[in-house]
């Protein structure tokens, strides 16, 4: 009960110390230059984790165009047979809206006498409707022709490697693919299938996939390969609008058993965003080290501040307060020189990102899928940074409250 009484009364010391003039103009210069230092390292955080959670859901964005929302593999082949049964059994469990069957191989292109490797990647008609590809054409537009009259949608590094302009050529691009038992072929003549395709377009999606895929009908892979029209590389899926993914992928893997792999699109790629979530991380703990600085003349602020109050201090301690009491008024003290700095500090971060995603101050330079530093606040990390002010301000406050309630003052 006495501590819930002290507790305002502690704050009106607290805030009438911060808000009023100080009589040495030294302790008000310094306690500003601390708030000022706190708000620059506060606007910093926020405004460089905005900018890695810009470039990760453009990353992510990117990848959704090539990625399915969920995709089955065999944990050990990397091709399985699926029998019709099996389909519409996955077709027709909760959450699920559009299935996708495809088949990939490494192989080689060849037009005239450019060549290039690539991963062939052979899609039934529900493909498009999985991902996003048909929006990312630049050249020609998505046709993967069929068995009888195969096309090829290859991706724009492969189009400039091989050289060939897809919608106007007229000449085939061959294609080479290992035949599924190409190890025990005793010619090595054998062991490899050509195949003619022609180009119908080009897509640009992302570096890793421009320079490698090409596209073209399910039937054609399968028939290149030598296997059957059952055996497929991966089950592609797109959700439902509002599906519990975590739920549909409990069920499929009750559908496929243990033998099989069931990811989302972060699994996909879980390489690539676990390196973007640690960099962010290291980049927060770096520029963490700025608030630590500042925390430095927040100590010598309340260090001079204690000293210009000694008289106070000897008053209160006279009147009965304990030394719980002149420590919380001055613990107090350095948390609000802290939080004004990172309040100050978040406002900055605010119209920076707006300016920034409204006006594009701040070009990107090199070739990039846009021309301008993205940024994307979080709430998440806005409380992450304003945690880490207050802690830090608690710290650095600890040591001179603890020195002020402790000491005896002698009044004069």
């Amino acid at each position: 009960m006495k501590m819930n009484q002290q507790l305002p009364t502690s704050f009106m010391f607290t805030w009438r110390y911060f808000t009023s003039r100080k009589s040495v103009h030294a302790i008000t210069i310094i306690s500003r230059i601390t708030t000022i230092s706190i708000a620059v390292g506060t606007a910093a955080l926020i405004i460089v984790l905005s900018i890695f959670n810009g470039f990760e859901g453009l990353v992510k964005d990117l990848y959704a165009s090539f990625y399915p929302d969920i995709r089955i593999i065999h944990k050990t082949s990397p091709q399985f047979e699926i029998s019709e049964k099996l389909q519409e059994k996955i077709s027709s469990s909760p959450g699920i809206d559009v299935i996708s069957l495809t088949l990939e191989s490494n192989g080689l292109f060849q037009y005239d006498n450019n060549r290039v490797n690539i991963v062939l990647k052979g899609v039934d008609p529900q493909y498009e409707s999985v991902n996003s590809v048909t929006k990312k054409i630049v050249h020609g537009k998505y046709n993967i022709g069929n068995a009888e009259q195969a096309y090829a949608v290859i991706g724009s590094g492969v189009e400039n490697a091989l050289q060939v302009q897809p919608e106007k050529t007229l000449i085939p691009v061959t294609a080479y693919l290992p035949k599924k038992n190409a190890g025990m072929a005793v010619n090595p003549m054998e062991a490899i299938s050509t195949f003619q395709l022609y180009p119908s377009g080009s897509f640009t999606i992302q570096q890793d996939f421009d320079n490698r895929y090409a596209l073209t009908n399910l039937k054609t892979v399968q028939e290149m390969l030598g296997v059957t029209t059952n055996t497929i590389s991966s089950v592609e899926i797109k959700l439902q609008k509002g599906a519990n993914e975590r739920d549909v992928i409990k069920v499929l893997q009750q559908i496929m058993g243990a033998t099989f792999l069931i990811e989302n699109r972060y699994q996909q790629n879980r390489t690539l965003f676990s390196i973007m979530q640690s960099e962010k991380w290291i980049i927060f703990g770096i520029l963490s080290f700025i608030l630590i600085l500042a925390s430095f003349n927040m100590i010598s602020t309340l260090t001079l501040l204690i000293l210009e109050k000694e008289k106070d201090i000897q008053i209160l301690k006279a009147l009965g307060s304990g030394e719980h009491f002149i420590r919380k008024i001055f613990l107090g003290e350095s948390l609000l020189v802290g939080m004004a700095g990172g309040l100050l500090g978040l406002m900055i971060a605010i119209i920076f990102c707006f300016l920034q995603e409204q006006l594009h101050m701040i070009p990107l330079q090199g070739s990039f899928v846009i021309d301008y530093y993205p940024v994307k606040m979080m709430i998440s990390d806005v409380c992450a940074v304003l945690a880490t002010v207050a802690a830090i301000a608690l710290f650095a406050g600890a040591y001179p409250s603890m020195k002020a309630a402790k000491k005896n003052y002698a009044l004069r």
